[in-house]
């Protein structure tokens, strides 16, 4: 068993210094954070190998705590990392869907106007361009 346990060890520190390497090198804050993920993991794994090489269960909360604290930390670094987009994630005025629903229905009546090719199925449905149902009670 020893020679399995110096195996793992040897693993373990190896990922350690590859993910302090990424750490110190990453370009990004993203890339980072994985590394220090990682760096994390490792630190579980070696807690593992010790508890198992020496017979403790008394680790196991203390490997629990250090997983959470471990995903809790890169959920948060991830979500405020993360660009949205223009307009994202925003709630739009009535003038905004009514302008969008303007523009939509310009396009579709100069789809109309064209003297292309087109067949029935190829126009877009003017009907239904993203407001309320006709009738609708509000």
């Amino acid at each position: 068993m020893i020679v399995v346990v110096l195996v793992c060890v040897v693993l373990l520190a190896v990922g350690a210094v590859c993910a302090l390497v990424r750490a110190e090198k990453g370009p990004s804050v993203l890339d980072r954070t994985v590394a220090l993920d990682v760096l994390v993991a490792t630190m579980i794994a070696g807690l593992g190998v010790y508890a198992a090489w020496h017979r403790r269960v008394d680790v196991v909360p203390v490997l629990v705590v250090l997983s959470l604290v471990g995903f809790v930390g890169s959920v948060a670094i991830a979500r405020f990392a993360a660009v949205e987009p223009e307009g994202e994630g925003r709630v739009r005025s009535r003038d905004e869907i009514a302008a969008d629903a303007a523009a939509a229905l310009g396009a579709a009546s100069a789809w109309d106007d064209d003297s292309g090719d087109a067949d029935e199925d190829d126009r877009p449905d003017t009907e239904h361009f993203g407001g309320g149902a006709e009738g609708e009670v509000r």
